[in-house]
């Protein structure tokens, strides 16, 4: 049941994602910072692509997806079409993945630490959900103080 929980709740959360990454009125605001902001809006999108595809696809789903995650904050001027295409192709994968977990597997070990520490599922794909949230707040505030 917290599976399906889950998975309702990162559905909403990327698709507000991509209603903030349409809301800005120049694209070009995707890649600038403001104040002591170091990461522009464009890289936390990018960031939680990889992350999300990682930690929940390859991890847990076994889709063989490969994070580079350095290059998730050294990409710049990702077209904003690309961005919201990739996190389009977020809501399948999570559906999928969170939807076929078993109550066994959401209180199983997660394959790799985390907080330097061995987790349960469940407490990984909560913290993520937390994570994907901060990084939300994030660019609706670049979003709003650069425009």
């Amino acid at each position: 049941m917290l599976n399906k929980i889950l998975a309702d709740f990162y559905v909403r959360d990327i698709r507000k994602m991509m209603e903030e990454v349409n809301l800005f009125n120049e694209e070009e605001n995707l890649w600038k910072t403001t104040g002591s902001l170091k990461n522009p809006a464009g890289n936390l999108v990018l960031h939680i692509i990889g992350g999300t595809n990682y930690l929940i696809g390859t991890l847990l789903g076994q889709t063989g997806y490969v994070r580079n995650r350095p290059e998730e904050f050294a990409s710049k001027g990702v077209e904003r079409t690309a961005l919201i295409t990739q996190l389009e192709a977020l809501v399948p994968m999570i559906e999928k993945v969170l939807g076929n977990l078993t109550p066994e597997q959401m209180e199983a070990e997660y394959p790799i630490m985390f907080d330097d520490g061995k987790r349960p599922v469940s407490y990984v794909l909560v913290r993520l959900l937390a994570h994907l949230d901060y990084h939300l707040g994030q660019v609706n505030y670049l979003r709003r103080v650069l425009e």
